[in-house]
């Protein structure tokens, strides 16, 4: 599946340059520098333009291979997304830097490692943001590299992403990262450049990265890499690729939902009709010192001017970027007010007389401004049944997501904007959610973060359930939780994609599988089977009476009818309850108490 390393290292038999090297050669002069952007072939130093055009050959090959990287699930069932988490994470750091025309690799990096930090997805993306942010840090006040300083500005970069990780585990993206940057930098002398810097870079991550399931058994009883390694490798193919003056004539599906049409939908607001609520304004601002002077840039000042022509105001500064939330009749005043400090790097306006009316033509008021609050609870979800679970319990805010849709660090940031909240409670509901929940708690400040550490939505349900909010203390709650999660078993039916044996259960692709946590209990070529069996072990584990049943949109009310009725029949002590979930996914998740 993957090249070797003698495969994987660039031929070094000549050094002429490639066409698209002499027409990189003869690109414009900068204004600033008066210096030309070098060529590929001028690789005893890394600078910023190049590091930008290996940043997006990266995530070029990443977004052509992401599928690739999902179907690399420890588990065969359709829920992978690591390709899709870090082709989306890398995509916010070249969104941070589309309008940076800088030399200056220190700026470049700083820039690109904070757009993939606000965009971080999945514990995958998470970590490769921490390990771009520590490679950032080594390269502070660096306008450009040799190997000896990329050497270690990568493995500031390796350290920094194993520390984001409280248990880190070999065999993963943390290993591959490690083994190639430690086998590079053994291989610098005198005469090596960017260029075999990089060879011997992306050779060793070939064979670290098929050496993971040796160091991984539950990757070799499954048959794959490491998924999160594999990603990394694609990237690191890119960047290699660039440097080689490679051009990838893959251009994948293309990438964002954003940048598909969207479908037609009616829209209540006509030529008659009168502006009513204004627009919703949202921006991303990348501060720039040839506008303002960063460190004295006053974030207060800014929601000063935002007040005199709008409200509902988000406003905060994240390092040299900024994001601003505004309700506003003059959209285009923020913009050219905003534009004095930067640029863009997004901007999204909406029409709040369609958002507030509906297809029948009633309307409702615009929100108020919420009061302060002692506690505030922001949850994750998938599905409407599950939503409105969460919502009776009191949450706050709901973030949509789950399982293959991640949220990122700045979606879960500006959820807690809307909170105001002495101190806010967070279920990130799936372990592949946990860490940028924790990454946007580190970065926050205006309220106390508590990220609750639920796995899965059992475990959020039945902690947010015995959860007392008007408390003061918050520790009071956050103890009550977490005793209230050690209480629970959740368990998930869902269907599978290949065949596979592990942990001694043989599985054919298209039977339905059962799993709690990290084990895989059961396999039926049935459904239902499959959940009734599951139901059973759950229920029959000790100190087990009472099962909730979340139902999702791929069962059917026939199918939930005949599953009652066998509960019913067998399990008749058992206290059990049906909820209309709606989940993708899981046609079945079981809470058991």
């Amino acid at each position: 599946m993957f090249k070797s390393k003698s495969q994987a290292a660039p031929s070094e038999e000549k050094e002429q340059e490639t066409a698209a090297e002499k027409k990189s050669a003869k690109k414009e002069k900068s204004g600033k520098s008066g210096s030309r952007k070098p060529s590929v072939s001028e690789l005893k130093y890394l600078g910023g333009w190049l590091m930008s055009k290996m940043a997006r050959a990266g995530a070029k090959l990443l977004r052509s291979n992401a599928d690739k990287v999902n179907r690399l699930n420890v588990f065969p069932v359709p829920d992978g997304d690591t390709g899709d988490n870090m082709r989306m994470t890398l995509e916010s750091g070249l969104a941070a830097i589309e309008n940076l025309d800088s030399d200056d690799l220190a700026e470049v990096m700083r820039v690109f490692s904070h757009g993939m930090l606000l965009g971080a997805r999945g514990n995958s993306g998470v970590i490769l943001s921490q390990f771009f942010a520590g490679t950032a840090k080594g390269m502070e006040g660096t306008p450009k590299a040799d190997p000896v300083t990329l050497g270690r500005a990568l493995e500031m970069g390796v350290d920094q992403a194993y520390k984001s990780v409280m248990t880190p585990t070999e065999g993963t993206i943390l290993t591959v990262a490690r083994e190639a940057v430690d086998y590079a930098v053994s291989r610098i002398t005198p005469q090596t450049t960017i260029r075999t810097f990089f060879a011997d870079l992306v050779g060793e991550m070939h064979e670290s990265l098929e050496r993971t399931p040796e160091a991984l058994q539950v990757l070799k009883e499954a048959g794959v890499v490491d998924s999160g390694g594999a990603g990394l490798l694609y990237i690191m193919e890119g960047f290699n690729r660039a440097l080689n003056g490679e051009e990838d004539s893959e251009d994948g599906e293309g990438s964002e939902a954003a940048d598909r049409p969207r479908s037609s939908v009616p829209i209540p607001f006509g030529p008659d009709s009168k502006m009513e609520y204004g627009y919703c304004t949202e921006l991303l601002i990348q501060l720039m010192n040839g506008k303002t002077d960063i460190s004295a840039f006053d974030v207060e000042e800014l929601k000063q001017f935002l007040s005199g022509i709008g409200d509902s105001i988000v406003c905060f500064r994240v390092d040299s970027i900024v994001k601003v939330h505004v309700h506003t009749f003059v959209p285009e005043q923020v913009l050219a007010h905003c534009r004095t400090f930067g640029e863009f790097i997004s901007v999204k306006i909406e029409n709040m007389s369609i958002q507030h009316t509906d297809l029948s033509g009633s309307e409702t008021p615009p929100e108020e401004t919420p009061a302060k609050i002692r506690n505030g609870v922001v949850a994750v979800t998938n599905g409407q049944g599950v939503r409105d679970l969460f919502l009776e319990l009191g949450t706050n805010e709901i973030i949509e997501g789950g399982q293959t849709h991640n949220p990122s660090t700045n979606d879960f940031l500006d959820a807690f904007r809307k909170i105001p909240a002495d101190n806010l409670f967070v279920f990130p509901n799936n372990g592949n959610i946990l860490m940028a929940a924790q990454q946007a708690a580190n970065i926050y400040e205006d309220a106390k973060v508590f990220v609750i550490p639920s796995k899965d939505v059992g475990a959020g349900y039945v902690a947010l359930s015995s959860a007392d909010l008007t408390e003061d203390d918050p520790e009071v709650i956050l103890n009550c939780m977490k005793e209230a999660m050690a209480k629970v078993t959740t368990g998930f039916v869902s269907p599978t994609i290949r065949d596979a044996e592990i942990g001694g259960i043989q599985i054919h692709k298209g039977d339905t599988i059962g799993i709690v946590g990290k084990t895989i209990l059961l396999s039926d070529p049935d459904r239902g089977c499959a959940a009734y069996r599951l139901a059973v072990k759950l229920l029959e584990s000790p100190g087990k009476f009472m099962l909730t049943v979340i139902r999702g949109a791929d069962a059917t009310e026939e199918e939930e009818a005949v599953l009652r009725q066998c509960l019913k029949e067998n399990c008749p002590a058992a206290e059990v309850y049906f909820i209309q979930g709606g989940q993708e996914i899981y046609p079945y998740i079981f809470i058991a108490e």
